[in-house]
């Protein structure tokens, strides 16, 4: 799961050429993070999320180059140790740039999460917010802006001092998800034709009403930004349609010409493409044999009884709706009393951002919906609703084994990898209640129970129908749902945009090396 290492053994970058291409990978989080240790040495520890996963497998066929930010105390540190040369790591080179702590905040607590985040889900209360004042200029410009040319100069620097530039190796930069939306411009100013850029969008790309948020010189900025690239990856072919009708509609020189998958813009044609991202199937079925998944699991069946188990495991986020998810618990214990007794919620949340107030809002007002809930319906021996806080994957995995019905019902969601995690280990022939809005449904909704996210009586009766279907139907459903997540890994994901960028260097070499016709 994670691996820790010394780090103080050298990090040589091995100079040897290669015509295979060179994969850049920026994002705001790296695949390591660092720990000095007493001697003043440190180590370092891979995390666990999807991208690093795919990344595993993508370093056995490519050399990658990954920048990231310190984001750490001892990050920072580490990251001051280094030479001008990226830490060898196998086949991977690691570098990190070291953000201004003020701009950092700006980036990323001001612009990034507060603002895009919540643009891209929809979910501002437009009486109320956003409100764009000085600061938020501020914000945008020695933050936002700022800190994305630094990532673009650590980029270009990572790609010059090994010489790719001057050979005739392809490189691909991948700058990941809305914290890196400058960088495209940035790169393409410094570097210019040389490389491929294709930055992946991870959250929901909205229609172009939503962006009216932005103020237009922000928008434009951003949006011309990205169409500096060679093609731009989304979770699903609704984003990749809604932000060609967003450059369409507020740049003035975009084009679409009919296209629900390309613009054109100032004499280039960008692609925008689904790429659904995934889960790590061998990682997630091998939890749920580790000791610990396994303890967990008996733990919960403890809890669960012999009841039916609802669950519902999702970080603590407005986009989420676990609110509507509660009321509509309660729904279905009004309408079909015959529940009553016989079924537990279990809702495993995850504390996110609750630094920021409508985040601890938004708890404060579950907790409330939970506490009304067990006092109306509890009797001496059962307790409706179970909430169990805390960041703890191994339970979650244990959980997604046991339930009958597993509610995913997000206002807005980029892909939601529950959805898929439940699918590939519930061992009761679970049924999926799923949300239109998420990414996830665009796969799966022919073996799930399809609800509107703001429709409480119906996502209620799909709970009834999820908790009475036949065991027949329900073990069929889950099997579908099953071989296709066994069929479709995260690190297919990957290797499918990289295939599509080289397919995309193939083809321009080819009319390079062609003599025009006379």
């Amino acid at each position: 799961m994670s691996e820790q290492t010394d780090l103080n053994a050298g990090n040589s970058n091995g100079a040897e050429k290669s015509t295979e291409p060179l994969i850049v990978i920026a994002s705001n989080r790296g695949p390591y993070s660092f720990k000095r240790q007493k001697d003043g040495t440190f180590t370092h520890q891979r995390g666990e999320g999807g991208l690093v996963t795919a990344l595993a497998a993508l370093t056995d066929s490519y050399e990658v180059l990954w920048i990231a930010a310190a984001l750490s105390k001892d990050d920072r540190a580490w990251a001051e140790t280094q030479t001008d040369e990226p830490l060898k790591l196998g086949n991977m080179r690691l570098s990190m740039v070291i953000p201004d702590r003020r701009r950092y905040e700006m980036y990323y607590n001001t612009i990034a999460n507060p603002l895009l985040w919540f643009i891209q889900h929809e979910l501002w209360d437009t009486p109320r917010n956003p409100v764009i004042t000085q600061d938020t200029w501020k914000a945008w410009r020695q933050g936002y802006v700022m800190i994305n040319k630094q990532f673009a100069d650590a980029i270009a620097d990572g790609i010059e001092s090994d010489g790719s530039l001057e050979s005739n190796r392809p490189i691909i930069v991948f700058p990941q998800d809305y914290h890196l939306y400058m960088v495209p411009q940035f790169l393409r100013e410094r570097l210019g034709a040389r490389v491929q850029i294709q930055p992946f969008i991870h959250i929901p790309w909205p229609g172009p009403d939503a962006w009216r948020a932005l103020p237009s010189e922000m928008r434009t900025m951003l949006l011309s930004s990205l169409l500096a690239s060679n093609r731009v990856g989304f979770q699903t072919k609704t984003d990749a349609f809604n932000f060609v009708q967003t450059c369409r509609l507020h740049l003035d020189d975009a084009h679409s010409r009919g296209a629900r998958d390309a613009i054109e813009y100032q004499g280039r044609r960008v692609e925008a493409r689904a790429y659904p991202i995934s889960i790590d199937v061998e990682k997630v079925e091998s939890l749920t044999e580790n000791a610990e998944t396994r303890l967990l699991k008996a733990s919960l069946s403890n809890i669960i009884g012999g009841n039916q188990l609802i669950l519902r495991t999702d970080r603590i986020e407005p986009s989420k709706n676990i609110l509507r998810g509660m009321m509509a618990f309660r729904t279905l214990l009004e309408s079909h009393p015959q529940h009553r007794g016989k079924v537990q919620m279990l809702a495993l949340l995850v504390p996110s951002r609750l630094e920021v107030g409508e985040y601890q809002t938004y708890l404060e007002e579950i907790m409330a919906e939970v506490g009304m809930i067990n006092a109306d319906f509890s009797d001496g021996f059962w307790e409706p609703v179970r909430v169990l806080i805390g960041n703890n994957y191994n339970r979650a995995i244990a959980a997604l084994q046991l339930y009958d019905v597993l509610l995913v019902n997000p206002i807005a969601d980029g892909m939601n990898l529950v959805a898929k995690e439940g699918a590939l280990v519930n061992e009761r022939g679970g049924v999926i209640v799923l949300s239109e809005h998420a990414g996830a449904f665009n796969e799966l909704h022919d073996h799930v129970l399809a609800i509107s996210p703001y429709d409480v009586y119906s996502t209620a009766e799909a709970l009834h129908e999820g908790l009475t279907m036949k065991p027949q139907e329900r073990f069929r459903r889950a099997e579908a749902l099953r071989n296709h997540i066994k069929h479709h890994s995260v690190t297919a994901w990957f290797y499918n945009q990289v295939q599509d960028a080289i397919k995309a260097l193939e083809i321009e070499a080819s009319k390079d090396s062609t003599p025009e016709t006379p």
